[in-house]
This record gives structure tokens, sequence and C-alpha cells, in this order.
């Protein structure tokens, strides 16, 4: 395992006026109730939205995904998993890659977090596999590619970032559509799909220190490869770190794929916290470590 650096915290900027009337719908593949909780917390910060902005989809305790839950969404996130597997064929798993084909007809925004970077690209073609010898855990380090640097969501990123990780999958073989946007080492960090609002990354945007710690201490059992001991899980969690260079990342994404046609003062980000050398650019407008999927 190799050591990434840190990066120091930071709050999160104030929600504009234009997200009033934004639905989300969040895709989760979770049962235990505290992580069901705890990921809707996660993406409602990052999203700078309210909870009662988001309908939930929760594939792992019965929602049948169906177009009705499309009525009145702005936007789509697949979210992680923690205990489930996008290389895995569920019952339910037709069900939803069906589903997230039938997005690209509806043309709405779709994002996918870690598992749902995984699904997604399982559905529109790619491969997906099992490979916890390729797993990460933690605060690890991530760079653009040529094209993500060029990318509209991610083009004022640094070429190097920091971000937290946990995954014992990994996509393999992108699908013929998409372009790589960042990797590590190991391939497909993040990607788009050609011409439409549809992204991945295999890092957790929504994720600060203290959620990470949370979910690790959770989910270790599902991940004895990557956490065999105390000592290797004490050296993990001693190691966790904000990752404030991609905190706006989902706003981000929002701001430039939902709230195209809007007034440009819409869109215009709210004045930050004082800023350093380290503080992430403001919002776009429209114009490693290695271990579990959590």
């Amino acid at each position: 395992m190799t050591v990434p650096k840190r990066t120091r915290n930071r709050s999160l900027l104030a929600s504009p006026l234009w997200t009033d009337n934004l639905r989300v719908l969040l895709i989760q593949a979770r049962s235990a109730p505290r992580m069901i909780e705890q990921e809707q917390e996660c993406f409602s910060e990052r999203c700078r939205l309210p909870r009662d902005r988001f309908r939930i989809l929760n594939v792992v305790q019965g929602d049948e995904p169906s177009t009705a839950y499309l009525d009145g969404v702005d936007a789509v996130i697949i979210g992680g998993a923690g205990a489930y597997s996008a290389a895995e064929n569920y019952d339910w798993t037709p069900a939803l890659l069906d589903f997230v084909r039938r997005l690209l007809d509806r043309g709405l925004p779709l994002f996918g977090s870690c598992w749902g970077h995984q699904v997604i690209a399982r559905a529109l073609g790619g491969r997906v596999e099992y490979a916890p010898e390729y797993s990460e855990l933690g605060c690890g380090t991530v760079s653009l590619t040529d094209a993500g640097l060029e990318d509209p969501l991610f083009h004022r990123f640094p070429r190097e970032f920091h971000a937290n990780m946990g995954h014992h999958d990994r996509v393999v073989e992108l699908p013929s559509e998409a372009v790589e946007l960042a990797h590590n080492d190991i391939p497909y960090q993040a990607f788009r799909i050609r011409g439409l609002p549809i992204y991945g990354t295999q890092f957790h945007s929504e994720l600060d220190a203290e959620r990470e710690r949370e979910r690790i201490l959770v989910y270790r059992k599902h991940y004895r490869d990557a956490l065999p001991d105390e000592e290797t899980v004490q050296y993990v969690l001693d190691d966790l770190a904000d990752t404030t260079e991609v905190d706006h990342l989902l706003y981000d994404f929002l701001t430039t794929f939902v709230a195209r046609g809007l007034p440009d003062d819409a869109l215009r980000p709210p004045t930050p916290v004082p800023a350093s050398a380290s503080d992430p650019p403001e919002a776009l407008s429209p114009s490693s470590r290695r271990t579990p999927d959590r």
C-alpha cells in the first residue's frame, strides 16, 4: 500500500436558488439501515440539495426499476453498494441494467459513483470483474487523462487530485462509446459517454474522511482480503483524509448538465469561503490506495 498525500478540510458552499425545484433519483443497493441513511446524507450534502429533493430506489429492498421513478426527475445518481458486486447477477440485476440502458433514451444526466460507475459501464457494454488484488481503500491519488483535462466537468481540476476510494470490483473494459477521463495504477477511475451527460467515477466524491471511516468499520467483514488484521485496519483508518478537491464534483455535475438553459446569473457559483491554493475551483457553467465497493 502506498500512503496518499493529505489535503485540508473545507466547508461546502451554500446552495443557490436555482436548485429549488431540482429533483434527483438516487439508486441504492444497500441493506444496512445506517448505511442507507448515511449514503443519502452524503449525496444530499455534496449535491447541496435537501433530502426531500431525492427520490430513492433501493434495488435490494425490492424496489423495481421502472420509468415511473423518472417522473419529475432532473438527474439520476447511482451510489455505492458495500455488500454487493457489480460483476455478480442478483435477481434484480437484469432489471437494473435494462433501466440504465433506457435512461439513454430519456437523455437524463446520469452519474455513477463506485458501484454505480461499474453498473453503468456494464449496462452499456463494458466489462466488470471481481478483482480483490486490485482493490483500493482510503484516500488515494487520481490523475486526469488529456481528455479529462478538456472535459466540461473536470477541466478545472488539477492534473492530479485526491479522492476517497473503496472497491473490490473494477471496470476492465469501457463501453465502446466511453472516454477515459482519469486513472491511477488502476485504469478507468472516471469516464464519460460521448455526446451524453453520463459519467462514472470509481472514487467516491460524496465521501469525506468521517464517512469513509464509518463505512470501513461497517463493511470490514466483506473485505478480509484487504483488511486481514487489526493493525491493517488501524493503519488505513489513521491515514484517512478529507478530499476537498472533489467535494464540488456532484454539484458541478448538476450545474453543468441539469441547469442548462437557465439564465447565466443562476449558474454563477456562490462566493466561496476565503480561498487558498488548495481550494477546489468554482462550479462549472453550461457553455490509492489498494479494497470494496462501499
